[in-house]
């Protein structure tokens, strides 16, 4: 489960570097703050995916803990995304880590 979840991952990262989305500066460090689910009034969708979501999956991952099973990301990315041209490639990487982890 670990392996194909962190390969999963890794595979969100290549498509959001792929198209671009991808950052070599992180958000300032008051964006990490926010008590907002997903960072909504510090960060966008992708930056949260990049900086928050990826990070932690990985150190779940690396520590052998438990990983969540009810995961829904995808209807927020849908909605904070719908006018983005990348929407169903990063849906799709999105999608198939949350089919993952509920398959768990």
């Amino acid at each position: 489960m670990y392996q194909k979840t962190q390969q999963a991952l890794q595979n969100l990262q290549k498509v959001m570097q792929q198209q671009g989305l991808w950052q070599s500066q992180a958000p300032d460090e008051q964006a990490f703050l926010s008590e907002q689910p997903f960072a909504l009034d510090t960060m966008t969708p992708t930056e949260w995916l990049q900086w928050i979501f990826i990070p932690r999956m990985f150190a779940l991952i690396d520590a052998g803990a438990t990983l969540p099973t009810q995961i829904s990301i995808s209807p927020y990315l849908e909605e904070a995304l719908k006018e983005e041209v990348y929407l169903a490639e990063l849906l799709m990487a999105i999608q198939t880590i949350e089919n993952l982890l509920q398959e768990k």
